[in-house]
């Protein structure tokens, strides 16, 4: 760096530049003042050379230098474009190649976190469950942070790690990284801005920290208002978005009027035109539509139908309540549950529910509103096309580029976690028969009635889920192995691990034991784990570990419902699990196949070849959308069916050829 020459300096008052202290002003070698017009420098300025063109959409090229802009306390990198700011730049370190015009007003006001340690009152608006959102926040950190209050110890260690990581990273002065664009935006105070990010046409962004990278930049779009924020890599928040103390995490999307307050968005979240306030909005949290208000509950791989609300208070001690919609809900039209309530896992709500009821041990059920009572039907959502394809798109829809992952995402429809429900189900239901009779009409069950007819086929759905599942689980174990004797089969089918028995969870999208969760809390409550990024290694390998932790759950559970000992189960015994998994896997793939037909009825023609007959109708509707036996779904079904006959039938050979010999 070198100051400004003299010659310097008189070529800049005479291009309309002025100056508090010209000695102020240090420069890079190869600095040419030649593309600086009307402009101010105040405090210590840093300049480096501006030798790069711009192309802009539609051709127009702009060459790198300083017009019409205020400059306090500023390092400005190589190859920056600088014009029209209306008021100024104070505080800032500027990188490379960074374009910034049509600018209202950019500074950092005093020591400034940029939103990190900023307490987010999640789930209960009048705080109690508080999560201190960071760069590198997951959404297992914040159900840990949300959820575990009784245990004041983990949760203040939590929050000294936030505090110090927050302080570590403050600072008076602000950041803007290479190869940022920014243009045509109103006011940006105490906002850290990294590489590759693109803000056009945003009001007003104050306190926060835009994550971008080269991989996955953040784009932040028109009319845009965020405080007290922090955006992870990949996400774009455009069309008039409106932000209170939220963290967005990677490749969201929130736009067209969307407006959140005191939420977290994990990855791969969907936000338009409704409104969020105080929700756990966990991965693949998707609404749509201008009528629905998610509130104080916690939701994930989720989609809320047009109209859906929920009430978090009785207007007595004021918005104490708090819900959850376990992983796969989804919400029709108009739905409305009253908190406080719990559903479980993949289950459709449908109506309005009045009652606070539990159904988190009824997976994969129906919650339907009939004469102002809530009707659940327990387990039918398996049999459900529309199930499965939720299942097979997630993966597809994970738009996530950073190679640097915040959140660990597990996708598996049919986990110990969801199984383990499905056993706890499967004996609730046989309860609910033995104490009320097998021929009751009607059952109650955690405030909602169970129809004899749901209730059975319930029991029967559960199972050939429950067999499914086990079956997946001993044919990938056994599929590639090789094995001479039931002897070397036993062997093979001896776990990884001793951890993964007992309870599973959910944390935000990791499915993990529950001890080895416990494990993690103690150590942070014992001091043995102390960073942020020690926590976040140990939830990378859990989720690494994921299929040895869950081989260890389902032989424990093989042996239990087949009443199998591992010393002694047989090739014979193989071998009818997995003739009841084929059995299981072709009879739900058949019930699937049924659903789907019923999208290429004669009802569902209706609209179809509006002015014409029946076989316009009939063409229409197959120009549109297809014939049956031609949808890629239902393909994908019979391929399955072919696919899945032919490795049980495999699995059996083998079996049998090996116990021969």
């Amino acid at each position: 760096m070198r100051k400004l020459t003299n010659k310097e300096i008189g070529q800049l008052v005479a291009q309309s530049c002025l100056a508090d202290d010209w000695n102020n002003i240090s420069v890079e070698e190869g600095f040419s003042p030649e593309h600086i017009f009307h402009t101010r420098f105040s405090g210590n300025i840093t300049l480096g050379v501006f030798e790069k063109e711009f192309v802009l959409d539609g051709g127009l090229k702009k060459h790198a230098g300083l017009r019409h802009v205020t400059l306090h306390n500023c390092r400005i990198g190589n190859n920056v474009l600088i014009e029209n700011v209306q008021n100024y730049i104070a505080n800032y370190v500027i990188g490379n190649d960074v374009f910034i015009q049509n600018l209202d007003l950019m500074l950092v006001e005093g020591r400034s976190t940029f939103g990190n340690g900023v307490e987010v009152s999640v789930l209960n608006e009048t705080g109690g469950r508080e999560v201190m959102i960071n760069d590198k926040l997951s959404s297992h950190f914040a159900y840990i942070m949300s959820l575990y209050r009784h245990r004041p110890e983990l949760i203040a260690k939590m929050q000294e790690f936030v505090r110090f990581y927050a302080d570590k990273y403050a600072s008076e002065t602000g950041e803007i990284g290479d190869n940022v664009f920014i243009q045509n935006t109103g006011s940006i105070t105490n906002v850290r801005i990294r590489s590759h990010a693109r803000i056009v046409g945003a009001c007003r962004l104050k306190n926060g920290t835009l994550n971008s990278n080269a991989y996955d930049p953040v784009e932040i779009g028109h009319g845009v208002i965020a405080e007290d924020f922090i955006v992870s890599s990949g996400s774009h928040i455009t069309d008039g978005t409106m932000l209170t103390r939220c963290f967005v995490g990677q490749a969201c999307h929130l736009g067209h009027n969307y407006s959140a307050g005191d939420s977290l968005f994990f990855s791969n979240c969907q936000g338009e035109n409704g409104e969020a306030c105080a929700i756990f909005a966990g991965p693949y949290t998707v609404t749509h539509h201008k009528s629905t208000l998610l509130i104080a509950g916690m939701f994930s791989f989720m989609n809320a139908g047009s109209g859906s609300n929920q009430s978090n208070h009785m207007y007595k001690l004021g918005p104490i309540h708090q819900g959850i919609i376990e992983r796969g809900g989804k919400t029709t039209s108009d739905s409305y549950i009253l908190w406080p309530a719990r559903i479980g896992a993949f289950s459709l709500i449908m109506g309005r529910h009045y009652r606070n009821s539990d159904t988190s041990n009824m997976p994969f059920s129906y919650l339907i509103e009939s004469g102002d009572e809530s009707v659940l039907v327990p387990g039918v959502n398996l049999r459900s096309v529309g199930t499965i394809r939720d299942a097979q798109k997630f993966p597809k829809r994970d738009n996530r580029k950073d190679p640097n992952r915040l959140d660990q995402i597990n996708f598996n429809l049919l986990s110990p976690y969801t199984v383990q429900k499905m056993f706890a189900a499967v004996d609730i239901l046989k309860e609910l028969q033995r104490t009320c009779g097998e021929t009751s009409d009607t059952y109650t069950y955690q405030s909602c009635k169970i129809n004899n007819t749901s209730l059975k086929r319930g029991l029967v759905l559960y199972n050939m889920a429950i067999r499914k599942f086990l079956g997946n689980s001993i044919i990938s174990r056994l599929e590639n192995a090789d094995f001479r004797s039931e002897a070397e089969i036993r062997e093979i089918l001896k776990p990884d691990t001793p951890v993964g028995t007992g309870e599973w969870r959910d944390i935000a999208g990791l499915l993990a034991p529950q001890s080895e969760i416990d494990r993690l809390l103690n150590d942070i409550e014992s001091g043995k784990i102390s960073k942020l990024k020690e926590i976040n290694r140990v939830l990378e390998d859990l989720h690494r570990n994921y299929y040895s932790l869950e081989w260890t759950w389902a032989w424990e559970k093989i042996q239990r419902y087949y009443a199998l000992s591992p010393e002694t189960v047989t090739v014979a015994d193989i071998i009818r699990i997995v003739e009841e998994w084929k059995e299981a896997v072709i009879g739900l793939d058949n019930i699937l196949y049924e659903d789907a037909r019923k999208e290429f009825s004669l009802s569902s023609r209706t609209g179809f070849g509006v002015d014409g007959n029946t076989s316009e109708q009939q063409l229409d509707f197959e120009q549109v959308r297809g014939a049956f036996e031609q949808n890629a779904f239902v393909k994908a079904i019979v391929e399955h069916i072919k696919a899945k006959t032919a490795l049980g039938n495999k699995i059996i050979g083998k079996l049998k050829t090996k116990s021969e010999k």
